[in-house]
Order: C-alpha cells, then sequence, then structure tokens
C-alpha cells in the first residue's frame, strides 16, 4: 500500500503565508528516505533539508505544496477556524493526489487537541473516500517518514516564500516568528504602514499590539 504523508510549516507565525504538502512514497522508497535521514523538518538545518527536498521530490510518487495565504488565514482565525483551514487545505492535496494509485493510506499531523474530530471534518472534504485509509496523529512528522518528508517540503516552501518577503523588505524582518527579536522589531516599525500588503497576520496579537502601540505615540501617550 502507498503511503501519503502530509504536514504544515510556518502555522504560528505573525509574517508570512502557511504552507502544507503531501508525499506520496512506497515502502521502498521510505525505507530509502530513512538511509538517506529524513526526518522531521525541525531537525534538520536548512541546507541539510534544501538537499534532502530534492531526493523527496525526485523519488516520491507524487507530492503535492499548498499556500496558504495570510488574507485565508485571518479570515478563518477571526472565526476561531484556522484547524478547519488546515483541514480544508489537506483535503485539496489528498484530492489532487488520490487519482489512479489504488490503496493510499494517509497520514496526517493532526494540529487539533481533538483528533477525532478533525478527523471527521476532514472527511467530509475528501472527494472519494472508498480506496483511502485516514490516520491522524500528533507527532505523526516525526513517527512516520513519509510525514518527515512532507515536513521536509512544507518547511522549504516556507522558507522560500520568506526569501520572497526578504527581497522585498529587507532581512530585518526576521525568521517570522512573534518571538524573533527581529520580527518583533520589524512589526513594531511597519504594522500600519504594511497593514495591507498581504506580510502580516492581522488577527495575531502581536501585530494587533503593534498598531496599538503606534496609535498611542500618535496620541502622545
Amino acid at each position: 500500500m502507498l503511503e501519503l504523508g502530509i504536514d504544515d510549516a510556518g502555522r504560528g507565525p505573525v509574517i508570512g503565508p502557511m504552507i502544507l504538502a503531501g508525499c506520496l512514497i512506497t515502502e521502498d522508497v521510505g525505507k530509502q528516505f530513512k538511509i538517506s535521514g529524513v526526518k522531521d523538518s525541525k531537525q534538520l538545518t536548512q541546507k541539510r533539508r534544501e538537499f534532502l527536498e530534492q531526493i523527496v521530490k525526485e523519488k516520491a510518487d507524487a507530492f503535492e505544496v499548498v499556500v496558504v495565504s495570510t488574507e485565508e488565514i485571518d479570515g478563518n482565525v477571526n472565526n476561531g477556524k484556522l484547524n478547519e483551514l488546515e483541514a480544508v487545505a489537506c483535503a485539496q492535496i489528498i484530492n489532487k493526489i488520490n487519482k489512479g494509485f489504488g490503496r493510499i493510506k494517509v497520514i496526517l499531523d493532526c494540529p487539533s487537541t481533538n483528533i477525532g474530530s478533525w478527523r471527521d471534518f476532514l472527511m467530509t472534504k475528501i472527494e472519494n473516500l472508498s480506496n483511502l485509509e485516514i490516520v491522524c496523529e500528533h507527532k505523526a512528522d516525526v513517527n512516520h517518514v513519509s510525514v518527515s518528508a512532507a515536513s521536509i517540503l512544507a518547511k522549504s516552501e516556507r522558507e522560500r516564500q520568506m526569501a520572497i518577503l526578504k527581497e522585498k523588505y529587507g532581512a530585518e524582518i526576521g525568521s517570522g516568528y512573534s518571538s524573533d527579536p527581529y520580527t518583533q522589531k520589524f512589526v513594531e516599525k511597519h504594522a500600519t504602514k504594511l497593514k495591507d500588503s498581504g506580510v502580516f497576520r492581522k488577527s495575531w496579537d502581536t501585530w494587533k499590539n503593534a498598531v496599538g502601540k503606534g496609535e498611542q505615540k500618535k496620541l502622545g501617550f
């Protein structure tokens, strides 16, 4: 049976898109991936990820990457539905890949604390379930090489998306995560000026707080 691993990258940052990726492999290719050092992307350096990304793309039976924009994220977060947005993106990957491959075991790194409920919602968005086995787990990116491979694809694309933003706005944009001091300074400096640029997730407290501070300064507080 083929295995389709799916994982995300960039779920938490205040800057830039979230990425979902899927990687379809055979059992033999999975063994080759393990020998090559494919593992959860967070355990790899950027240089190593870029190297392994090429191996994954060359050896996978199929792969798919979905870029979820800041606008899409804001629209769903405001309604408390980021997990549902991720499920829809995962289903999009499954629907694109699930064409003519026979039986597929789909393994997803679940973003929700309620695995059963998230899985049920995901299944309502999948076009053809007849040949699929759907498995949702926490830490799937660590425990399954197909999901590890997907995490490498997702993280590599996230880094490319950030490189585009850095080219446009400068390296001081940082990693995009709220915990990054460079990102914090960038948000504080540009929150209002770039509010309509699509750079920021305006539903994040980091951006809201920066805009609030900017307004206070204007009022002389």
